[in-house]
């Protein structure tokens, strides 16, 4: 199948119909492989990532390199149709590495040259490999730590990265400046207390690890961490659909007083206005994935999203919740697995507030 659009020189939020096979595709394995029921249970285990999942999409279907090009390996595809991806991944929160592999690892990627850099993205966009940029997941564009290098070794700690456990290749900014690709082996990677179970972070140590350099870590961390935050926000976009979806059809069939509850009328004023909500978080989204694609005020477009999404997807989790009545307060009922994306993403690339201050600098209107 292919996914391939020429992006177009003014935005365009509606989805194309290769757009909507693509979602349909992607839809259907994740309803073939990733039910609720199972993806409670891996996050009860000591294994949540489900990378039998991420073969099927990675290997079977070729969504680990739709940013690369065809010519370096990849679908050749854009950020357009990997925010399709991620809106499906979203509504079924899959415990997958495509946010932080196939997007933030990629496009760090994508950012430097050389023969090291080129191996690692072909392996990354066959799904040969699973790589991920050692930043902390709570870092906006723009800011991250960095590790030391003594005698050609790597020293130092970083902390709250995100899918580090399931990483083949991490991806380390170093204090001198540069980026460097370090394999697994070298490194230890203790796992955090993470309130999302469906995307673990760990703390990452480097004790005289080695390194091949790939390029400048400050253009290619900024450039993963834009395209990341940018596209997160239609995993909230997904996320926050289903939840609206879901509590529709359940206060549809739930009955009070031997009428659906779905049918009062104080419900439908905080659904209609839910409702709302998500189809504004569905524009800044897609205007983020636009402006990423044709690389246009994505700045600008992607702290927009960020801005806004934050509230909408952890507004519709805890709508969710509460009219769920007491099934939704369960541990077998999925929702509390959106409601901690839902948190876990507000602060993930980036918090709100940040990507509003980030906005004011960017259209020139600081605050008094």
């Amino acid at each position: 199948m292919s996914t391939t659009s020429t992006p177009s020189t003014e935005p365009d939020l509606l989805y194309s119909e290769e757009e909507e096979a693509l979602r349909a595709a992607v839809r259907d394995l994740l309803t073939d492989h990733c039910d609720p029921a199972g993806v409670i249970a891996r996050a009860e285990s000591d294994a949540p990532h489900d990378l039998a999942l991420w073969k099927s999409l990675a290997d079977g279907m070729g969504m680990a390199g739709l940013l690369v090009p065809e010519d370096r390996g990849g679908q050749g595809a854009t950020h357009r149709e990997a925010a399709v991806v991620l809106e499906e991944l979203g509504r079924a929160v899959a415990p997958v590495p495509y946010l932080t592999s196939a997007v933030v690892a990629a496009e760090a990627l994508l950012a430097c040259e050389g023969d090291v850099c080129a191996e690692l993205l072909s392996r990354l966009a066959s799904g040969r490999a699973i790589g991920v940029l050692a930043v902390g997941l709570h870092h906006a564009p723009g800011g991250f730590e960095t590790v030391r290098q003594e005698d050609g070794l790597l020293h130092g700690t970083l902390t709250g990265v995100a899918d580090a456990a399931v990483a083949d290749v991490l991806l380390v900014p170093v204090r001198d400046g540069g980026l460097y690709a370090v394999d697994a082996s070298e490194v230890t990677v203790t796992p955090q207390v993470s309130l999302d179970l469906t995307r673990p972070v760990a703390t990452v140590t480097f004790t005289g690890a080695r390194g091949r350099l790939l390029g400048d870590a400050g253009p290619a961390v900024r450039r993963a961490l834009r395209a990341g935050a940018g596209l997160l926000a239609s995993e909230q976009l997904g996320l926050a659909d289903w939840t609206l979806a879901e509590t529709v059809r359940y206060l549809k069939e739930r009955k009070q007083f031997n009428r659906p509850v779905g049918g009062f009328q104080a419900l439908k004023h905080r659904l209609a206005q839910l409702w709302l909500e998500v189809v504004g978080l569905r524009a800044a989204a897609r205007n983020a994935a636009d402006a990423l694609a044709r690389d246009e005020d994505a700045d600008v477009a992607v702290a927009v999203a960020q801005a806004y999404a934050a509230s909408v997807a952890v507004h519709a989790a805890e709508e969710a919740l509460q009219l769920h009545g007491g099934i939704g307060m369960t541990w077998e009922h999925p929702v509390h697995l959106y409601l901690k994306r839902a948190k876990a993403d507000s602060i993930a690339y980036g918090t709100a507030g940040a990507h509003r201050e980030a906005l004011a600098r960017l259209v020139d209107l600081q605050a008094p």
